[in-house]
């Protein structure tokens, strides 16, 4: 089933998740979703100091919104806001040093942004493809504890300050990836059989797109989407994934093609006639499973799975 799913999705992928499949895609966006003005509107993006992450804060900028900078590398990120700057001509970029990685950093910066900081949007950008096993500090595999319990903190932690906000939206990037992988709630951090770090990130992404249903679910009051940004040519997949940009880069869309979507469902208002919870994929939303894939998972797993996240988030989380 594995081989059937990886070949339909990349037939798939070299139809709609190029360069001129987004172009193919835009003729049919409505110009008018991203004429917004976004003052006094507070946005925290991760992973912003590059890429698609990078590409969105400086659209967000542009349109007047206040834009929080969550990035690990201090110095990329201080280049980071002043090029946003620069080109938006809007000052009020802010930059946090986050390891997204890092369960306890994660819970330190959101309990002392929700002190300081109002919020409307929350984009969970950052992400992380080691292709080896790799364990952080704290004993937990890298890309699981980056893409899913990272994820899973940060929002969670969020969202009592997101529930006062108007229009309050969460967005998480997620992949097309996540389409060849069924949850595996047995061997979340990858401890069994040989390690493949692309299959790891693809899993991680269909726990953040389960995530994103589970907590649309659970918080009315709030929008949740997930989104496919796309096959594009961030510093990310020229270092993670060195072969298939090799073979792809004339097909890549661009980091701003890669950001258009996360943009509109950060902004626009036509988001809002969407139901909370969906996955998209060039401002539409799309399904979650390939036909005929087997890879849905039982109510069952997807409960297990918020629930040892919880209990791995709970035992990081600082007393207070």
């Amino acid at each position: 089933m594995s081989f059937y799913r990886n070949a339909v999705w990349f037939v798939k992928g070299l139809q709609e998740y190029t360069k001129s499949g987004y172009e193919a895609a835009a003729k049919h966006f409505n110009p008018k979703d991203l004429d917004v003005s976004l003052s006094g509107r507070s946005f925290v993006i991760t992973g912003a100091n590059s890429g698609i992450g990078k590409a969105a804060a400086n659209e967000i900028a542009k349109r007047g919104g206040t834009v929080h900078l969550v990035c690990r590398n201090k110095d990329r990120a201080e280049e980071a806001r002043k090029d946003i700057v620069e080109q938006s001509k809007n000052e009020n970029i802010f930059v946090h040093i986050v390891d997204m990685s890092s369960p306890n950093q994660v819970w330190e910066f959101a309990s002392t942004f929700t002190q300081n900081h109002s919020l409307h949007v929350l984009i969970n950008n950052a992400g992380c493809m080691v292709n080896q096993r790799e364990l952080t500090e704290d004993g937990l595999e890298k890309n699981f504890a980056t893409n899913t319990l990272g994820t899973y903190i940060l929002t969670t932690a969020l969202i009592p300050t997101l529930k006062t906000a108007q229009d309050p939206r969460v967005i998480t990037v997620s992949s097309g990836g996540m389409l060849v992988q069924k949850l595996n709630v047995d061997d979340l951090q990858f401890e069994k059989g040989t390690f493949d770090g692309t299959m790891a990130y693809a899993q991680n992404k269909r726990q953040q797109v389960i995530m994103t249903e589970r907590w649309a679910e659970q918080h009315k009051e709030i929008h949740f989407s997930s989104m496919h940004p796309g096959w594009a040519d961030t510093p990310a997949v020229q270092s993670s994934m060195p072969d298939f940009h090799a073979k792809m880069k004339n097909k890549l869309r661009t980091e701003a093609q890669g950001a258009d979507t996360v943009v509109w469902l950060a902004v626009a208002e036509a988001v809002r006639k969407h139901q909370s919870g969906l996955f998209f994929q060039d401002r539409k939303p799309v399904a979650t499973h390939l036909p005929l894939a087997s890879s849905r998972s039982s109510p069952g797993d997807e409960e297990k799975l918020m629930s040892s996240l919880e209990q791995l988030a709970t035992k990081f989380k600082p007393s207070s």
